[in-house]
C-alpha cells in the first residue's frame, strides 16, 4: 500500500479547516435573522449580497468557465423581475410562485441570445451584450402601456404580519445563492463542463475533440441567466417597485464582473465572496460620497486594481500561498520527465473497435481529392490527391512550407478548402464541422501541443465527446465511468500517475502522450499525427512509436506528419511525399527512398511541376 504523499497530508488540515468555516459561515447566515429579527438594515444589506451573489456565480459560468465576457447580465434581473411583475397583476397569486417563471423567460431569452451572438467572440460579444442591455432598457421605457414606462410597476406588498419583516425574501434568496453555487460546482465536475472550460482555453482545439461548441456555449448563456431571472421575479417582491431604469443597469453590471473577478474568476465561491465584499463597499460609498455616478468611479477605481494587484482573485491568490508555504513536495516539473514504462496491450475497451488491418482490408478510409487552399494570392495546398487505406501507417513527409499541416487542417475542419473533396469511408466531410468528424471517428493531433494547460491532465483526457448525446453532457467526469476510461487510457500511455497535475506542467513529450490519449476518448478510426516526435526528449521517440504501433496493431489507422526521418520510414509502410501544395510521389519507405523527385524536392534542385507530370504519367 502507497504512503500518502507530503502534500495530501499537508492538504487534509486545509481542507477540514475550509469545510469547518463553510459550515460555521452557513448556520451565521441562516440563524441571524432568528438573532437579530429586528436589525431590518442588516437583512436588507444581505439580501442585496444574495442577489449580488447568485448573479455574479451565473456570470462566471459563462465568463469564469467559458471566457465569454458579458457586459449585459443584469439584463436577466430585470427580465425576471418584469415577467413576475406583469403576471402578478393578471393571475392574483404570490410572487413567490411566479418566480420560477422569470427564471423561464430569462432561460428563453438567454438561449434566443446566445444562438444569435455566440458566433462572435472577444470584443465584438462584449460590445453586443452591452448592447442587449441597454435594448431591453429602451424596450421597458419606450413601452408604457405594457411595461409602466419609466413610471414602472408597483407590485403588491407582502401579506405576512409586519415582526416577520424581510425574512422570506433573506431565506429564499439566501437558498437561491446556495442553489446557483451548487449548480456552478456540479456543472464543474461534469463532462458539459469539461467542454466549457475546454472552450474557454482554446476553442477550436475544444471543436476538433467533440466539443459542439455552439450548442455548448448556448447552454452556458441559459445556466448563466436562469436563476438570476428567479432573483429577479423575487427581488421585484422585495422593492415593491421596479422601473427599467433601476433593473436594466449598467452599474449592477459592472458589480457582477468586480464581484467575480475580486473573489476568483472561474472558482466556485470566488464569485460569493465578492459579493460579501462589494456591496458593503458599495453601502460605504453611499453613506460617505452621495454624488451621483461616484459609484461608478469607485468600482471603476476597486476592478483597476483588482485587474492590477490581484489578477487571479482572492481564493486563487490565498490558495497558491497556503501551497507555498505547505512545502515538503518535490516540484513537478523536476521529477523524471520521461513516462514511467509499461507493457503496450490494447487500450482498454477499444480491441476490436477500430476494424481491420490494412493487410486483410485494404479499402481507402480517407480520400483527399484535388483540395486547394489560397491565402490571398499564395496558394498553400494545390490540387493534392491522396488514398489512405484502412490499417494503414502512411507517412506524409516533404519540405517544410510543402502544404502538410495545412492538408491537415483541411481534413480536419479547422480550415475550409477552396476546392476539393474530404471523404472518410466513402462520406464526404469536407462540409461538416469540425466535432461532427470527430464523430465519425477523425482526430488529430497539432504540431505544437494543444492541451488546455489549466485543465489537469485527467481532466483533458475527460473532456472530449465522442458522441453528442443530451445524457453524456451531464455525466460525471470527475469519479463517474468517462473518469475511469480516461485514467485506463492514462495508463495505456503510461501516464496515469500523473492524472492530477495542471498539464502546463508536463514535459512536451509527455503532452504529446496526453494528447494521444485525449484523442483515443473519442474512439477514433483516423488519427492525424503531426510531428508525434518534434522536440521532444529522444528517450520518448521510441516510446511514442510503440504506442503507435500498438494502436495500429488492433486497426486504428495512421496518417504521420514527421521531420524525423528514421522514425517515420521505419514505423510507416506507405508514404506519401508532398511539394508546393500537391504529392507528388507515393509509395514504400524503400521506394521513396530511391525515387528521384523526392531528392529533388528535399533538396530543391530541378524540381518543377512537368517533372511531376511526366513522372505521373510514366
Amino acid at each position: 500500500m502507497t504512503a500518502p504523499s507530503n502534500a495530501a497530508v499537508g492538504r487534509k488540515p486545509v481542507v477540514t479547516l475550509r469545510n469547518a468555516l463553510f459550515v460555521l459561515a452557513g448556520l451565521t447566515l441562516v440563524a441571524f435573522p432568528l438573532l437579530r429579527p429586528g436589525d431590518q438594515y442588516h437583512q436588507t444589506v444581505l439580501i442585496l449580497i444574495f442577489v449580488l451573489g447568485v448573479m455574479s456565480t451565473g456570470w462566471n459560468v459563462i465568463a469564469g468557465f467559458t471566457g465569454y465576457v458579458s457586459l449585459g447580465q443584469s439584463a436577466f434581473l430585470g427580465i425576471g423581475a418584469y415577467t413576475v411583475g406583469l403576471l402578478v397583476h393578471k393571475v392574483h397569486v404570490s410572487p413567490f410562485l411566479l418566480a420560477p417563471l422569470g427564471g423561464i423567460a430569462a432561460a428563453v431569452i438567454a438561449a434566443l441570445l446566445g444562438s444569435t451572438i455566440m458566433r462572435t467572440r472577444e470584443h465584438a460579444y462584449v460590445i453586443i451584450t452591452i448592447a442587449f442591455l441597454f435594448l431591453m432598457q429602451a424596450i421597458g421605457l419606450n413601452a408604457p402601456a405594457f411595461t409602466g414606462g419609466s413610471d414602472g410597476i408597483t407590485l403588491p406588498l407582502p401579506p405576512w404580519p409586519l415582526d416577520i419583516g424581510n425574512m422570506p425574501f433573506y431565506y429564499s434568496l439566501l437558498a437561491l445563492m446556495l442553489l446557483s453555487t451548487w449548480m456552478t460546482w456540479w456543472i464543474r465536475r461534469t463532462k458539459f463542463g469539461m467542454g466549457l472550460v475546454a472552450i474557454r482555453e482554446d476553442e477550436d482545439k475544444a471543436a476538433a475533440i467533440g466539443v459542439r461548441t455552439s450548442v455548448y456555449k448556448v447552454l452556458a448563456t441559459v445556466a448563466s441567466g436562469v436563476l438570476i431571472g428567479v432573483a429577479g421575479g423575487i427581488y421585484a417582491y422585495f422593492l415593491t417597485f421596479i422601473d427599467p431604469r433601476g433593473m436594466f443597469d449598467i452599474l449592477v453590471s459592472v458589480q457582477i464582473v468586480l464581484a467575480t473577478l475580486l473573489g476568483g474568476l472561474g472558482t466556485i465561491w470566488g464569485p460569493v465572496l465578492g459579493a460579501f465584499l462589494v456591496v458593503p463597499m458599495n453601502e460605504v460609498t453611499n453613506d460617505v460620497v452621495a454624488a451621483q455616478g461616484v459609484h461608478l468611479f469607485v468600482f471603476g477605481l476597486v476592478l483597476m486594481a483588482v485587474v492590477m494587484f490581484l489578477p487571479r482573485g482572492l481564493i486563487p491568490t490565498l490558495r497558491g500561498w497556503i501551497e507555498s508555504r505547505r512545502g515538503g513536495e518535490v516540484a513537478f516539473e523536476r521529477r523524471q520527465a520521461v513516462a514511467r514504462v509499461v507493457e503496450l496491450t490494447a487500450p482498454p475497451a477499444t480491441a476490436g473497435r477500430f476494424g481491420p488491418r490494412a493487410s486483410e482490408s485494404g479499402r481507402p478510409l480517407l480520400q483527399v481529392d484535388g483540395l486547394v487552399k489560397r491565402f490571398g494570392g499564395l496558394t498553400a495546398v494545390d490540387g493534392c490527391s491522396f488514398a489512405v487505406a484502412e490499417g494503414s501507417l502512411t507517412g506524409l513527409i516533404g519540405p517544410n512550407g510543402s502544404g502538410k499541416t495545412t492538408v491537415f487542417n483541411l481534413v480536419s475542419g479547422m480550415m475550409r478548402a477552396n476546392e476539393g473533396r474530404v471523404l472518410l469511408d466513402g462520406e464526404r466531410i469536407d462540409g461538416l464541422q469540425p466535432w461532427d468528424r470527430a464523430y465519425r471517428g477523425l482526430g488529430r493531433t497539432f504540431q505544437s501541443t494543444r492541451l488546455f494547460p489549466k485543465l489537469t491532465v485527467m481532466e483533458n483526457v475527460v473532456a472530449p465527446l465522442k458522441r453528442f448525446q443530451w445524457d453524456l453532457l451531464p455525466a460525471d467526469a470527475v469519479s463517474g465511468r468517462e473518469a475511469k476510461r480516461a485514467l485506463e487510457l492514462l495508463d495505456f500511455v503510461g501516464l496515469a500517475d500523473f492524472g492530477p497535475q495542471p498539464a502546463w506542467q508536463l514535459s512536451f513529450g509527455q503532452k504529446k502522450l496526453v494528447e494521444l490519449a485525449q484523442l483515443l476518448m473519442l474512439e477514433p478510426r483516423l488519427i492525424l499525427l503531426d510531428e508525434p516526435a518534434g522536440g521532444i526528449n529522444p528517450g520518448l521517440i521510441e516510446r511514442i512509436s510503440d504506442t503507435i504501433r500498438a494502436l495500429n496493431k488492433q486497426g486504428l489507422t495512421f496518417v504521420i506528419v514527421e521531420h524525423n526521418m528514421p522514425m517515420v520510414l521505419e514505423l510507416c509502410d506507405t508514404m506519401l511525399v508532398m511539394a508546393r501544395g500537391s504529392v507528388i510521389a507515393e509509395g514504400s519507405p524503400d521506394d521513396i527512398q530511391s525515387n528521384p523527385l523526392v531528392l529533388d524536392a528535399y533538396l530543391g534542385e530541378d524540381w518543377n511541376r512537368e517533372a511531376v507530370d511526366e513522372e505521373a504519367s510514366a
